[in-house]
């Protein structure tokens, strides 16, 4: 296992049984647009966990895994170490793609962790990550998020300050285009400014943010909800502005979105938690739109906070009003024509 110190919360097995719920339209095809696989010493979750989640009662068509620096190789030159990540997820996809593991064509998608810092000489890395990954790869992403607060921390690992506007991740995100790969990128809404700007540099490249754009509610944003929304959506029109951005909704599980569900006596109920995030989704929804918008379960890092068949009720609870083909897009359409995975219904 790897030795990993993340400020993810614990996953609680009983207290995520305290909330069961019946499965909102299960029917309906989803592309899980965002999760991870590990083994470290917090805890395990890798294809069989990911199993059981999958088969709660959802129907999880494919899934897009987005890196975590798990399973890097362990000899080799630095730069080429991301490419066991790639490895890892590669053969999972395998072992989902052989029907053993249910329907679901888990990580049918890869987005890969090459160092963007390295501008042009990114290119070989990106090529090994290509070759190895059975024509998976659709992306890369790095760690992004930063702030000047230590309370407001969100990954094991923290990137220099101004990474987004250094010269050569700049000419490492223009690499990507030559390799028809997007830019997942992980920011707190303290942040945004700087991913525009990297946007507008790259737009050729698709740039998918993570996570609603990390609107905060800890450290200096505690208790200042309104007011940290209030800067986000500002910001984030601007990135609405660009044709080549795209919004993942979900990741509001982790500790730095302010919100205190783990904390209390019972796991949330999907009501609690769509009327939570109905400030969020809605904002997304008007400055995006749904073909620009998909949902995702960033599991297992929010699996501390609510459980997988709650979480997606929950999107499905956002979702109700809209339209048959709005559904489509935010929970399978979106996600599969951003990383190029088939379209579920889509007989052509």
């Amino acid at each position: 296992m790897q030795i990993v110190h993340a400020p993810h919360l614990p996953i609680r097995a009983d207290w995520l049984a305290s909330r069961e719920e019946a499965i909102l339209e299960p029917e309906l095809p989803v592309v899980d647009a965002h999760h991870h696989l590990w083994d470290r010493q917090s805890g395990r979750y890798l294809a069989h966990e990911f199993r059981d989640d999958l088969a709660s009662g959802h129907r999880i068509v494919s899934t897009v895994y987005v890196q975590c620096r798990s399973m890097l190789r362990s000899t080799g030159p630095e730069a080429l170490k991301p490419v066991g990540e790639v490895e890892f997820a590669t053969g999972v996809a395998a072992m989902f793609a052989s029907g053993a593991y249910g329907a679901t064509r888990a990580c049918d998608a890869i987005v890969g962790g090459a160092d963007l810092a390295l501008a042009s000489e990114v290119a070989p890395v990106l090529e090994a990550m290509l070759e190895v990954s059975g024509g998976r790869l659709r992306g890369i992403r790095n760690p992004l998020a930063w702030h000047e607060d230590p309370a407001v921390v969100s990954s094991p690992a923290t990137p220099p300050r101004d990474r987004m506007a250094s010269p050569a991740f700049v000419r490492g995100v223009q690499t990507l285009e030559r390799y028809a790969l997007t830019l997942d990128a992980w920011v707190y809404h303290t942040q945004l400014d700087a991913l525009y700007e990297l946007a507008k540099a790259a737009p050729a490249v698709t740039i998918v943010i993570d996570h609603f754009g990390g609107p905060l509610g800890v450290g200096p944003h505690a208790g200042r909800h309104d007011e940290a929304r209030r800067a986000w959506a500002q910001a984030l029109r601007k990135l609405a502005s660009l044709p080549n951005t795209r919004m993942k909704l979900g990741g509001a599980g982790m500790p730095v979105f302010g919100f205190d569900f783990a904390a209390r006596e019972c796991a949330p109920s999907s009501e609690t938690l769509a009327a939570a995030w109905r400030p969020y989704f809605d904002t997304c929804i008007e400055l995006f739109g749904v073909e620009r918008c998909m949902f995702e379960s960033n599991f297992p890092v929010d699996k501390g906070m609510f459980s997988y068949h709650v979480v997606w009720n929950a999107f499905k609870r956002l979702a109700q009003a809209m339209s048959a083909a709005e559904k489509a897009a935010l929970f399978s359409r979106t996600a599969a024509s951003t990383y190029r995975l088939p379209i579920p219904g889509d007989q052509s």
